[in-house]
């Protein structure tokens, strides 16, 4: 079961104008399920995106690449969930192309026109003939408030569908931003979303679209791990169709740009934390805050190594309080000038260590009652600096064995 994380409600997520969405039952890998998804945009919209560094990436992403690459009017994405399209080799970038010809061809636009977006069993060949046979559904089924259908119909190992919503008002005018995002499991950054989509109908200039996107990812995407697999499929676009009857937002650093970026931000963070709480088998929440860090690089060198330490992480799960495995992990982080007897270490309000050892007032029922929860916060202290950050990660379960053991059956 998800971590303190609810089934959204569809009437809560505002529609975007300039943005319809459908979604349908193709058959990719499983009968009986919505697989096949389709986001149409208006003309004129602004469409930005990053990608998974994983360098064996699939082919949809490497077409997602070109056609943003060349500047196209992006009308449409096309997201299928059951086989990833990755390892697929040449045959695979073919039939990624010709997914995005035919929807171009549905409607009326050129194919680079079109982003592909798959999720799923990696080198599976993608049913083309199925897709293609599909398409015509999904488009008929598009509408304005089908959010919630969409972020059903992406899921894969997830248990629950992720999407959230904010309205905010920019010189009076109400600009509404909803995101949708996939993953449980294949978690860690550069990406670590699998699959996110975020709109406004916000009038932003296209060209501050590429850097919102890539500060976007940095402050949330970027700051998850489940397990430190990172996926050959993570994408995650942001659509702004520029509906909205505002002045246009020129600059970022403008009191508009700041507005819009803070409600887009809360949105992809609520996302992003939404698949640590769906981590595969996940039991906790756990947000691991590093402070007193001489930059900002330092500070979630410590924070990865602690929520990537499955020691680290199996002892949340039996709420053992066998935190010398957390100051182990700090110690390997990389940092190699660190002084251990400036170290500070909190779960939560707890004190556990000082000056690189236990406090005398630490008792390990607080630590184990602080484990026992489903919400944790752990704090490092480095003693070195003013810059901090913060990494979301989970507590890795006998569950999460059994899931992607049990994954492609």
């Amino acid at each position: 079961m998800p971590v303190n994380l609810q089934t959204p409600v569809a009437e809560h997520l505002h529609p975007v104008e300039g943005l319809r969405m459908g979604s349908t039952e193709a058959g990719v890998r499983k009968p009986g399920r919505k697989d096949l998804t389709v986001l149409l945009l208006d003309e004129g919209a602004a469409v930005a995106g990053v990608f998974t560094q994983n360098r064996f990436c699939a082919a949809p992403v490497q077409i997602c690449r070109e056609h943003l690459a060349a500047g196209s009017d992006v009308r449409a994405l096309l997201i299928n969930t059951g086989v990833a399209n990755a390892g697929t080799g040449e045959q695979g970038l073919l039939d990624a192309r010709k997914s995005c010809a035919q929807l171009a061809w549905q409607l009326g636009v050129q194919p680079q026109q079109v982003l592909p977006f798959s999720t799923g069993v990696i080198m599976e060949p993608l049913p083309l003939e199925r897709i293609l046979a599909g398409m015509p559904a999904a488009v008929s089924d598009a509408q304005p408030r089908h959010w919630l259908r969409a972020a059903q119909a992406i899921m894969t190992t997830d248990t629950v569908p992720k999407a959230f919503s904010t309205q905010i008002a920019i010189a009076g005018v109400p600009v509404h931003v909803t995101g949708i995002a996939k993953g449980a499991g294949m978690i860690h950054p550069n990406m670590a979303t699998m699959l996110g989509f975020v709109a406004t109908d916000a009038n932003i200039a296209p060209e501050l679209l590429r850097v919102a996107v890539q500060e976007l990812a940095g402050q949330s995407f970027n700051r998850v791990t489940v397990d430190g697999d990172t996926s050959t499929n993570d994408s995650f676009i942001l659509m702004a169709t520029r509906k909205a009857a505002h002045a246009p937002i020129t600059a970022l650093d403008s009191d508009e740009g700041q507005a819009l970026m803070s409600a887009l931000r809360g949105v992809a963070q609520q996302l992003a934390q939404a698949i640590v709480r769906d981590g595969e088998g996940a039991t906790k929440f756990i947000s691991v805050r590093v402070e007193q860090g001489a930059d900002t690089a330092e500070c979630l060198k410590v924070a990865y190594a602690i929520a990537h330490s499955p020691l680290v992480k199996t002892a949340f799960f039996a709420s053992d309080p066998n935190l010398g495995r957390i100051l182990a992990a700090v110690g390997y982080a990389g940092i190699a000038d660190l002084d251990q007897t400036k170290i500070e270490l909190y779960l939560d309000e707890v004190h556990v260590a000082t000056r690189g050892g236990r406090h005398p007032a630490y008792r390990e029922e607080d630590g184990q009652r602080v484990m026992q929860q489903s919400e944790i916060t752990v704090r490092v202290l480095l003693g070195r600096g003013s810059a901090q950050d913060t990494v979301w990660t989970c507590d890795l379960s006998h569950d999460y064995v059994t899931i992607n053991a049990d994954y492609r059956s």
